[in-house]
């Protein structure tokens, strides 16, 4: 069971916000969907919830049709952006408000998380900081059982406490309703922990598409010299490489040997490190 794109192309003039995206997110993981500004991960999730329709392929939820079936739409819940809620609504009625749209909801759960974030249950949405107005659409997320739930920038606005928060609130949910999640964010390095899975999408194609553990071991660094480094890295697949004085530091795609050649280091690469090395990568390629 799992939400399928197949072949998926959506433009907007010439510009190809999604080319052809053939991608799958299913089996209770938690997805992160990692790209620049303007790769396509809105434009995806839009697609993916029917916000907006593709110009050709399918998405498919659990193997059904997506655009106009509700049955199919109503297993997903995106973190919505915006107050859709009416002015005069307080926070607690409109947590009540949200399960007669989404059966599945849980206000149990709901009130738990609005006590351990302190949101104010008595207060009109619409008159909530930036920062609660934030933690709101967070519980709301938090509670909705739905089998996927898409997380678009969902820490934007929020400190670092309440950012840490959200994110082990995350895992517990992911771990107690076997969830899928989807998670776009520009926060790599800190949410690098609960991304089990990565797809990584630039100028609306699929550039990596792996296990976050698979990834990060598909390439590493090497470092020292410039003249030595170079000589290294002759034949082998260079990501991205940056120079200081006279040393040199590349991301090399591959496994590295069982020991660096004299004068050489050899390090190992999170996420972070391996998705601005391929960012970097596909930018000279465009540029090309």
């Amino acid at each position: 069971m799992a939400i399928e794109l197949r072949g998926v192309t959506k433009r907007y003039g010439a510009t190809a916000a999604l080319d052809n995206v053939s991608v799958s997110f299913g089996g209770g993981m938690v997805y992160g969907l990692l790209g620049a500004n303007g790769a396509g991960k809105t434009t995806m999730m839009n697609v993916i919830t029917n916000r907006i329709y593709a110009d050709s392929g399918e998405v498919l939820i659990d193997g059904e049709r997506a655009p106009g079936n509700d049955r199919a739409l109503g297993k997903v819940y995106m973190m919505a952006e915006a107050n859709l809620f009416p002015d005069s609504m307080k926070v607690e009625p409109a947590l009540r408000l949200t399960k007669s749209f989404y059966p599945s909801f849980d206000m149990d759960c709901a009130l738990a998380v609005a006590k351990r974030f302190e949101l104010p249950l008595k207060k009109k949405v619409k008159s909530l900081s930036t920062g609660y107005s934030s933690i709101f659409r967070l519980t709301l997320a938090l509670a909705v059982n739905t089998p996927y739930v898409i997380y678009d920038e969902p820490v934007l606005g929020l400190d670092a406490q309440h950012r840490d928060l959200f994110y082990r609130l995350l895992m517990e949910r992911a771990a107690q309703t076997e969830q899928t999640v989807i998670l776009s964010t520009h926060l790599i390095q800190e949410a690098a922990s609960l991304i089990s899975h990565a797809v990584i999408i630039h100028s609306g194609r699929i550039l990596r598409d792996m296990d976050t553990a698979a990834l990060t071991g598909a390439a590493y660094q090497v470092s020292g010299p410039a003249a030595a480094v170079d000589a290294y890295c002759a034949g082998r697949h260079v990501l991205n490489a940056n120079s200081l004085g006279g040393l040199k530091t590349a991301c090399v795609e591959g496994e590295p040997e069982a020991e660096a050649p004299a004068g050489l280091e050899f390090a190992g690469m999170d996420l972070q490190d391996y998705f601005i090395s391929l960012m970097n990568e596909a930018d000279r390629r465009e540029v090309k």
